[in-house]
This record gives C-alpha cells, sequence and structure tokens, in this order.
C-alpha cells in the first residue's frame, strides 16, 4: 500500500478546486456539514414506525421534528414511513385527521438547532454565513409551501417560499438563506436556529417579504397552500440538510448509531425491572440510569406501564446530564420490585 504525503493538492491551473470523486473537499463539506438531526427520518424512538396523531403543540413524530399548531384545533398524524426517494429508507408523512382553516391558526413541523451547533454561522456580525436549506418534499396538494429560519428569540425571521409542482411527485428543493448581518442568535445549548416546514399560515405571524431576515416572529406567507382544510392530505419529507455555503452538497450520510446518538442527546427510553429489599415502609428503593451519551440539559423524566411489587410512587431524582436515579417507595419490610418504562427528554 502507497502513502501520500503532500502539502496541499492543487488543480491544473494552481487554484484550490481540485475534487476527490467529484467533490471539492472544505471545511463545510467534511463530517458534520449537516446541522439538521435526523435529516433522513430513520430514528424514531417514540413510535417505533407507528403513527401518532398529535392532540396539541409541541408534539415529536420521528426524532427532532416537532408538530407545531400555534394553538390551532387542527390536528395531523406523523409516521415515519418507507416512502422515500430514491437513496433514502425513510420520510416523515404528515396526514390530515381533523381539518382547520388556516388564517387565525398556522400549522408546520419544525426542527429546532441547538445553538453551540451554529456558532460559525456568526449571526448577528458582519462575518455571517451565507448557508443552504435542501429537501426532499412531496405532497397530495401542489402548490406554493413555505419554509422559514428564526433566531433564539423569534425577534427576527427569514422566510422563503418554494413550489411543489405535481402533486404526490417528490421533488428536491434548495433554499439558500442570506447571511444574517443584523439580529444575533443564542450559541449556547439553548435554541439557536428554528427551521419550520409549513402547510398553513397563521395570519398573524405572515410576512409577504421574503428572502430576506427581518425583525419579527415569522413563519409563513399567505399565500402558500392550506393543506390543513382537506381531511386526509398528505405531507411528506426527507433527505433535510442545512449547511454553511451557497451551494447544497450531497446529503451527509452518517453512520446509524452516530444518529442515534445524536438524537439521544435530546431524548433517550429505557426500562427498568429493579429487584431490592426494603428494610421498612417509606424507605425507597431503585437504581441509578447512566444515559448513553451526555443530554444537552438535565432531562425531565416521565413514566409508563409501571409495576410494583411492595412499593409505590416511581420517580427520579439527582438528575444529571449523564444519569439519573429511578426508584420507589417501600410499602413494607421485605423483598420490593419495581418495573417500569422510563423517558428522558431534553427537548428544546
Amino acid at each position: 500500500m502507497s502513502t501520500l504525503a503532500v502539502d496541499a493538492i492543487v488543480d491544473s491551473s494552481n487554484g484550490n478546486t481540485a475534487t476527490i470523486n467529484g467533490a471539492t473537499p472544505t471545511a463545510y463539506n467534511t463530517i458534520g456539514k449537516n446541522r439538521i438531526i435526523n435529516g433522513a427520518m430513520e430514528i424514531d424512538q417514540r413510535n417505533a414506525g407507528s403513527a401518532y396523531t398529535i392532540t396539541g403543540d409541541g408534539q415529536y413524530g420521528v426524532d427532532r421534528f416537532q408538530a407545531r399548531t400555534f394553538a390551532g384545533s387542527g390536528r395531523f398524524s406523523m409516521q415515519q414511513v418507507s416512502d422515500a426517494p430514491t437513496g433514502f429508507l425513510n420520510s416523515l408523512k404528515i396526514t390530515v385527521t381533523t381539518t382547520d382553516t388556516s388564517g387565525t391558526n398556522g400549522y408546520s413541523v419544525d426542527q429546532r438547532i441547538e445553538g453551540l451547533n451554529i456558532t460559525d454561522f456568526n449571526f448577528g456580525s458582519a462575518s455571517a454565513k451565507t448557508y443552504t436549506l435542501s429537501f426532499w418534499v412531496k405532497s397530495s396538494i401542489a402548490g406554493t409551501y413555505a419554509v422559514s429560519n428564526r433566531n433564539t428569540l423569534v425577534s427576527s425571521s427569514c422566510v422563503f417560499t418554494y413550489t411543489i409542482n405535481s402533486a404526490n411527485t417528490w421533488e428536491k428543493k434548495t433554499i439558500t438563506f442570506p447571511a444574517n448581518t443584523s439580529y444575533t442568535t443564542g450559541t449556547d445549548n439553548g435554541i439557536g436556529l428554528l427551521c419550520d416546514f409549513s402547510f398553513g399560515a397563521q395570519t398573524s405571524k405572515s410576512t409577504s417579504t421574503l428572502g430576506e431576515w427581518i425583525s419579527g416572529n415569522y413563519v409563513f406567507n399567505s399565500g402558500q397552500v392550506d393543506l390543513m382544510q382537506t381531511s386526509g392530505a398528505t405531507f411528506y419529507i426527507t433527505g433535510v440538510q442545512l449547511e454553511v455555503g451557497s451551494v447544497a452538497t450531497e446529503f451527509e450520510r452518517r453512520p446509524y448509531s452516530t444518529e442515534l446518538a445524536l438524537c439521544q442527546r435530546y431524548y433517550f427510553s429505557t426500562y427498568y425491572s429493579i429487584f431490592a429489599y426494603t428494610q421498612a415502609a417509606g424507605f425507597g428503593y431503585g437504581a441509578t440510569s447512566y444515559f448513553p451519551v451526555a443530554m444537552r440539559a438535565a432531562p425531565t423524566p416521565t413514566f409508563s406501564g409501571t409495576t410494583y411489587y411492595n412499593g409505590s410512587g416511581v420517580t427520579a431524582g439527582s438528575i444529571y446530564t449523564t444519569s439519573a436515579q429511578v426508584y420507589a417507595i417501600g410499602s413494607g419490610t421485605g423483598a420490593a420490585n419495581l418495573a417500569t418504562n422510563v423517558f428522558f427528554s431534553a427537548e428544546l
């Protein structure tokens, strides 16, 4: 095997555009270029491919993609499905289950990107970077749709429209966002950027100013398709990528284990079955749960399917970003058992 050791590889005209397998390596098109997590909709920890019909705002289908109703009464299901364009295994399918006329309300799915993952975007400075969003989409209703980005405090927004040309046909869309030199955003472990894909416009959050960063909380365009008026209407999306630069490069394909670990920073579920001996009624018994990765912040636990023997009152304590204690309270002296599903959430 040969080894190549050089200071630089340049093209024939002495520039810096030499390619490897058709791509020009840069700081932004190698590992980690995509700031969207689970853009190929592969990870579905909560629902494992089952359809979930939302009951309100802020609920999740596949990992990292959140339903937004903006207080509307319309409802839709979210499901990881195998209907996807060539090169992808899965997409996120939205199906309208309860109709609503947009105007007072709006509807979208979004991903909230952690500020630590976009520090190099340099929002609010002269060195702010242009960046590009690309994705595959199809819908049962062709027409104009909107996509928006907002900063941490939703005090600034940039809204674009795009056209789905043919119903029920996969189409790739590319949108380049201008450098945001005017408005800062968070660069810590809180929200850095909100990315919304909308299918029903709320009047108060609609703007006709497109393709530029403006002051205010805007997500929609009043001329976009109102999918929520049609029961059974569908909207699919996959291959979502957000990267620095003005060109949409090939979708970054991370190992499945890597994508799962990225998702588990925000949500993790596990099953406990703990056997113990309690000293007396009122004494706690349990175990420490160590998370597979450090979570974004100390998570909030919820429980389901809990059963006990000689105990009650499952809870969690000593909650950190890397571990938590899960325990119950003994009902009396003797052998005890706790079995429960635990869901730890540190979503943005």
